[in-house]
């Protein structure tokens, strides 16, 4: 009785606090200037902020309804608790089953300053923003002469009288890391030699210049070479012949990648130049991804370097930027309320990187300046003219044909100084190319450069002599924006390089890569941070004498192995079948190394007595949650075998929150009652565990059990036999064979009820939403959100593309489909399983081709907010075919949907009826979502595929492809390694609060204002019709997020360890982060000698921008938003913070000067990293 005094009393001192603060917000609201908007003309202007306050002052009064009901919920639950009510679900007569409140209310308040992020407003409007250029472009593809797709350069020979033309060409070689053929074999037969030859050739005449940007091969070459030989290297690149472009591991596909792997990869290859060769790249060099990403010149940018190139972008905005002079612009991030992400960007303008489409329009002329195709070498001219080798007696007549071509190319762009690369793939790999290329070219430079009255003047140059020049022509600082040149936001998606042949089949392709990739991601970054703890805490006590150090070899491997998998030909899936399983068995082999680290790490965290601590390679104290027998296989999980003695588990969390979870592990008795290291009983439901739609595997159960896992922790946990079975908690089946005849094998432990025919559509639910299914399919039909009257339509089905019968079909990268998707049509209707138990239910339905598992969470907080789906699909008997899952709702969405760039952000997308089918896909590596005025339906994903929204309400993404032929880009293959592919993924209905708008004084006061037709109210869509199209997921939708893309990982103590010493959980941080700060990685540095570890780590820091207006009830989140301030000292629990230094995001640049301050501030949306010093 006493307790509930306190809490009532606790209850009411927050419930003032928060009335008191309400009251301050709108104060602040009506004296705050910062938060009026400019406007323009007076009675506009006055309007707007009136109704931009009205719209704060609703706001803020539903946020503090939102904190009050949270306090009443977080009163009555303690309450509750504090009468002792039982632990564990029940399950009243002909009702679901009922989970006890929460032990420890979530209670999460978003400050008001927080949300303003979302609604943009600040900033200047961008000159070009790519949204709009697609709706302005006709897309009509007219013949444009010599240059194909563009149109007639004309000049007059007089421009450049005043102002010579400067000509800077590039040489360079597009290595590959594995294509046709593997990494290494690439390396062998070609990589080394032109590394080997530039060495020589470059020492010949100080005027030559050569960039190379794939540092994977280049320190692969480096390991090989004579300390004389590094000198030589050391001195081309102080000199300025050789520069080292981007400086990332590979050059990394941008629409698959996930952010933390783009960044691994660039800060591997940074730290690896730093370390070997003292230089920091300035420019960044992309010619042959496949469509662009916004988040690379961010990640530039941060990076210190600054300017960028690209190539391949749809031809029709290459022409339409040629004709406009927007080819080279400042690229800046949607959501930048300032200049501080812009980067100058160079878009080349003709159709490809090599020799023929970098000189000029014209390529039967370019192609004549190819001195590798000189007559009686492998290669010719397609143009049938051949190039000819450079005399005195020809020099001029050549030289003029080529600068002719050089001031065409030069009108399209606003500077007089001219950018001509020159090379193509694996190019310079023979001393005679070299000669031909830099001997002929010289005879043309000399040539021009002495005759005055042609007013040119050309040379050799690497790209950052070009952008330095351009700098110093324009009069500005590196980095700066150019006067007159305009400012672009938006991505480069999706590529077409000709007619209607759009890359957007490479956003599928290869799927099951594309999920083990991901997998190995989620590892490693767990890996890192355990390790990096486990290191610290060992150092701490002065234990890091017996702690493997060597383990540091294993993650600097698995980092180099992830980065190689980020190249723009193996996350696609468009390298030869071969090179495809090089790639996964570099993958697999990385996943095992990094179960190891992690096992290792965890095993001394957890121990009670660390003086205990011995590290056996040979038998390691814990076994892994999972096995894959090979490349190519799904994992198998580990069956713990229950014995008289208890089993230890240990659980790790790898998100840098706290999560209440189920944990599931597979048990070889259905006797088993689960334990707390305390020895507290905690809930789990007992299921079968199935091998077919109809067949159980015998003796073999999987136990859930509903654990509270501690931030970036571990947690102990105890598995013990148990005779007493009436207190287990088991699930029960319903299996519906719908008329087919099939054995089935019953589970002895669970019961089953089998029934011949098809269900009735049928629903499941929990405390939040309940989901229904139709009974005939055993597909999604619809979900009802808890407390609203109505339930919105969210249909799921299986539908297929074919391709084209004419001559050009899909393949590898392109999508061709020969019309709409036609429902998929098996041949058996399917076997439909339904399981429901206290803490999930399920439904799963078997289709020849593809099972998919629909299962809700009947748990508080964040699980049991979305649906979990996953589609185990097997394609492998289709013949140019391509499996999609759609989702069709009643959402209004219009034409608009969202998908994310990298998992780092949202960019909003038009369906545009002009363009083919195929052209409206995008890549979908994290989520994509549809909304109208009151609802939110996201898609969240655990692997990059390819997502669309053909028409108002529908979501749908292509789970596989299987081609039988290539598509003519160089190939030579079709896809037809398919595998058995599992896709995962979340479905998160949400309701968004302006929908709520209709209610009270201020409302009506809006829509009064908007009845009389006054500007500046928006209706549909407001991220997209607004001047700035940003949009941005909630911060239940980026938790979702991680946890499906980060899993509890379960490691069962080794079963031979006769005596197990005492296990503690441990629990690294001293305090909860903010809800919106992710801990991107604490990634410790190398030493002198590279496989041995440093005492410093960088820690990278993410702080999420997020979209308050999505309903923010019962999250079950315990955090927090801070306004992005964040003290690092006290964080981890048990350590001091040595040093502090804050970096460029690569760790090449030191920001500043370390100070003792350990406070630290980021803007919503940034990356910040930190040399930090732990122990």
């Amino acid at each position: 009785m006493k307790l509930k005094k306190q809490v009532t009393v606790c209850g009411a001192a927050i419930f003032c606090v928060a009335v008191f603060s309400l009251y301050l917000m709108l104060d602040r609201v009506q004296h705050d200037p910062a938060r009026h908007q400019s406007g323009g003309n007076f009675p506009r202007s006055q309007i707007s902020v009136l109704q931009n306050r009205i719209e704060q002052l609703e706001q803020l009064l539903e946020e503090n309804h939102e904190i009050i009901s949270h306090i009443k919920d977080s009163v009555l639950e303690l309450t509750a608790h504090a009468e002792g009510q039982p632990a564990l679900p029940h399950h009243p007569p002909n009702g679901s089953w009922v989970l006890p409140p929460e032990s420890r209310p979530s209670f999460l308040s978003v400050s008001p300053q927080d949300c303003q992020f979302a609604l943009g407003g600040k900033g200047q409007s961008p000159d070009l923003q790519m949204l709009a250029v697609y709706s302005l472009l006709p897309f009509d593809n007219q013949d444009g002469g010599v240059w194909k797709q563009g149109f007639d350069i004309t000049y007059e020979p007089n421009e450049w009288d005043v102002e010579p033309l400067q000509v800077f060409v590039v040489p360079h070689s597009h290595n590959d890391p594995g294509w046709i053929k593997t990494f290494d074999k690439y390396y062998y037969d070609q990589t080394q030699h032109i590394l080997n030859s530039m060495v020589l050739k470059m020492q010949e005449d100080p005027r030559r210049r050569f960039i190379w940007s794939e540092i994977s091969f280049f320190s692969k070459w480096w390991d090989n070479i004579s300390a004389q030989k590094r000198a030589a290297v050391r001195r081309l690149v102080g000199n300025g012949q050789l520069e080292m472009v981007t400086g990332g591991w590979v050059m990394p596909d941008e629409a698959n990648s996930h952010y933390f792997a783009m960044i691994d990869q660039l800060i591997e290859g940074h730290q690896w130049l730093e370390k070997n060769i003292g230089v920091t790249p300035r420019s960044g060099w992309a010619v042959d991804p496949f469509g662009y990403s916004s988040t690379m010149p961010y990640l530039l940018k941060r990076s210190n370097l600054t300017a960028m190139l690209i190539q391949r972008v749809h031809y029709a905005i290459k022409k339409h930027f040629a004709a406009t002079q927007n080819l080279e612009f400042m690229w800046r991030q949607t959501w930048d309320p300032d200049t501080s992400t812009d980067i100058f960007c160079h878009m080349m303008p003709f159709y490809s990187y090599d020799v023929p489409h970098t000189c000029g329009p014209d390529p039967k002329i370019c192609c004549q300046f190819d001195f590798k195709r000189l007559p009686g070498g492998r290669i010719n001219c397609p143009w049938k003219v051949p190039p000819r080798a450079i005399t005195d007696a020809n020099v001029a007549e050549r030289a003029q044909l080529l600068l002719d071509q050089y001031r065409k190319k030069s009108k399209l762009y606003r500077s007089k100084v001219l950018l001509v690369p020159l090379g193509d793939d694996f190019r310079y790999d023979k001393p005679q190319e070299w000669d031909a290329q830099f001997l002929n070219y010289q005879r043309i430079f000399d040539f021009l450069n002495s005759r005055p009255d042609l007013h040119v003047q050309a040379q050799f140059g690497t790209l950052s002599d070009y952008f330095d020049a351009l700098y110093k022509k324009m009069g500005i600082v590196p980095g700066m924006r150019p006067p007159g040149f305009p400012v672009l936001t938006g991505d480069f998606f999706s590529y077409a390089d000709r007619e209607d042949h759009y890359w957007t089949g490479y956003y599928t392709s290869r799927p099951f890569y594309k999920s083990l990739d991901r997998v190995l991601e989620a590892h490693l970054r767990g890996a890192e941070i355990l390790y990096s703890l486990a290191l610290a805490h060992a150092r701490h006590a002065s234990a890091d004498g017996r702690y493997p150090l060597s383990d540091y070899a294993l993650l600097s491997n698995a980092r180099r192995n992830l980065g190689l998998f980020q190249h723009h030909d193996a996350i696609t899936g468009t390298a030869k079948e071969a090179v495809a399983v090089d790639y996964g068995v570099r993958l697999l082999h990385s996943l095992t190394n990094l179960k190891r680290v992690i096992i290792n790490a965890a095993h001394y965290l957890v121990l009670g007595d660390k003086d205990t601590y011995h590290h056996d390679p040979a038998a390691p104290f814990l076994s892994m949650d999972d096995t894959r027998p090979s490349q190519d296989s799904l994992p198998e999980k580990t069956v713990v075998k229950l014995d008289t003695s208890p089993r230890f588990l240990v659980v790790f969390n790898p998100l840098e929150q706290e999560r209440l979870s189920v944990v599931t592990m597979l048990v070889d008795s259905p006797h088993v009652h689960v334990l707390s290291e305390e020895g507290q009983p905690l809930p789990f439901q007992l299921s079968a565990t199935w091998s077919s739609a109809t067949e159980v595997v015998p003796d073999v159960y999987q136990v859930s059990v509903l654990a509270r896992l501690p931030a970036l922790g571990l947690r102990v946990l105890q598995l013990h036999r148990s005779l007493d079975g009436h207190a287990t908690l088991r699930s029960s089946t319903r299996l519906y064979l719908h008329g087919r005849d099939l054995p089935v094998r019953k589970p002895e432990a669970v019961p089953l009820q089998v029934f011949p025919a098809a269900a009735d559509d049928f629903c499941l639910e929990n405390q939040h939403l309940q989901a229904c299914f139709s009974g005939h399919s055993g597909l999604l039909q619809s979900i009802h959100r808890a407390g609203e009257e109505q339930g919105h339509r969210v249909s799921s089905e299986f539908l297929v593309y074919g391709t084209r019968t004419s001559k050009d079909k899909s393949g590898a990268y392109l999508f061709l489909p020969d019309g709409e998707a036609k429902p998929y049509a098996p041949k058996n209707p399917p076997v439909v399983r339904v399981t429901e138990g206290p803490l999930f239910s399920e439904v799963a339905s078997y289709y020849e081709h593809v099972q998919t598992m629909v299962r809700l969470y009947n748990v508080p907080g964040v699980e049991g907010l979305s649906l979990d789906v996953s589609c185990l699909v097997d394609i492998r008997d289709h013949i140019n075919k391509e499996l999609a899952l759609r989702f069709s709702t009643d959402i209004e969405s219009d034409n608009t949907f969202f998908t994310d760039l990298n998992g780092f952000q949202i960019q909003p997308r038009r369906y545009q009826r002009k363009l083919p089918l195929q052209a409206n896909f995008y890549p979908m590596p994290a989520m994509a979502y549809i909304q109208d005025m009151q609802s939110r339906l996201t898609l969240l994903t655990a692997q990059a595929l390819g997502v669309s929204s053909l028409r108002s309400g529908q979501l749908e993404v292509i789970l596989d492809r299987r081609l039988m032929q290539d598509d003519n880009r160089g190939l030579g293959q079709g896809l037809k390694d398919n595998k058995r592919t599992c896709n995962r993924f979340r479905l998160l209905l949400e309701r968004r609060t302006t929908a709520n708008k209709s209610s009270g004084f201020f409302s009506k006061l809006v829509s009064m204002f908007k009845a009389l037709g006054f500007p500046g109210t928006r209706t549909g869509s407001p991220e997209v019709q607004d001047e700035r199209p940003i949009s941005f997921p909630s911060l239940l939708s980026h938790i979702t997020s991680m946890h499906l893309n980060a899993e509890a990982l379960v490691m069962p103590v080794a079963l031979e360890k006769p005596a197990v010493p005492a296990l503690r959980s441990f629990v690294p941080l001293a305090t909860t982060l903010p809800c919106d700060f992710h801990i991107l990685n604490l990634r410790t540095l190398q030493a002198e000698d590279d496989s041995l570890p440093s005492t410093e780590a960088a820690l990278i820091l993410h702080r999420k921008g997020f979209d308050c207006s999505l309903e923010a009830k019962n999250l079950g989140f315990n955090c927090t938003t801070s306004q992005g301030k964040l003290v690092l000292g006290g964080l981890f629990q048990g350590l001091e913070l040595g040093s502090l230094q804050p970096t460029s995001l690569t760790l090449m640049y030191p920001l500043g000067t370390a100070s003792n301050s350990t406070n630290i501030y980021l803007d919503p949306m940034e990356i910040a990293t930190f040399r930090i010093r732990l122990g």
